[in-house]
């Protein structure tokens, strides 16, 4: 028996259409699980469903969403639910960051950052718990924090704090939806290259940052693939209310 098994699970991922969120649709669209990809550029969403169809035979379901529109969010599950289609796991994995001073970061700034990353996984959550409940289907909810969820880094304070609300939002979820068989983690990624920050992480000042990771590296996307199968599968069915950090050990070196 295969514990780890999510083979013909649907797995709903947000920010599906470049860097991690791709990177999660191709993972579980490899060991068979169907996926809805969402994302507000549908020209990739709709590239990278033909894709992972043709590689993996498995079923994709691609939708335009922004994450801060709550609306669009029931229209989407309204959809899947008429093609009954279920949801076994919510992947909350859109996020935002900007690099600004405490002090010059505006309201807009905030509202923009902590919106996306702390309120629509909320808000998403919500949506797709009603979802799993209507459907009497026991599920999986995944959040991804950060490692700044925990620790600081100088520069992104709207980031750090939508983050620890995040984790914080983990173990209140996991707590009251236990009750319906809803189980809630997070996976929390050390810093990684993407398109977002690959001119910083590649410059001088991303350098001196790799030397304060005990690993010397990066986490790569592929880093987080057995974190990914653990939380979504039944091999993860005592755990609820987790962070799990993939940071190479980033987070506990030394001072």
């Amino acid at each position: 028996m295969n514990i780890f098994d999510v083979q013909n699970k649907n797995i709903l991922i947000t920010g599906a259409s470049s860097g991690l969120g791709q990177h999660i649709a191709e993972l579980f669209a490899q060991v068979g699980a169907n996926v809805i990809i969402c994302a507000r550029r549908m020209e990739r969403l709709t590239a990278l469903a033909t894709d992972l169809k043709a590689r993996f035979n498995v079923k994709v379901h691609p939708y335009t969403l922004d994450v801060n529109d709550r609306a669009a969010v029931k229209e989407m599950i309204k959809d899947l639910e008429s093609k009954q289609v279920e949801i076994d796991v919510l992947i909350n994995n859109a996020g935002v960051s900007d690099t600004k001073r405490f002090l010059d970061y505006t309201d807009e700034d905030w509202d923009k950052i902590v919106n996306t990353n702390l309120k629509a996984p909320w808000q998403c959550s919500q949506e797709v718990v009603q979802h799993m409940i209507r459907s009497e289907k026991k599920g999986s909810i995944l959040h991804v924090t950060s490692i700044l969820s925990e620790s600081v880094n100088l520069g992104v304070s709207p980031y750090c704090a939508s983050k620890a609300g995040l984790r914080h939002l983990t173990e209140t979820m996991a707590v009251e939806l236990a009750r319906y068989g809803i189980r809630v983690n997070a996976i929390a990624p050390g810093y990684m290259i993407t398109e977002i920050n690959q001119d910083y992480l590649t410059s001088e000042s991303g350098q001196q940052l790799l030397k304060k990771i005990p690993s010397r590296k990066f986490v790569e996307f592929s880093d987080l693939n057995g974190s990914l199968l653990l939380l979504a599968s039944q091999a993860s069915q005592g755990m609820t209310g987790v962070e799990i950090k993939v940071d190479g050990g980033h987070s506990c070196s030394p001072i």
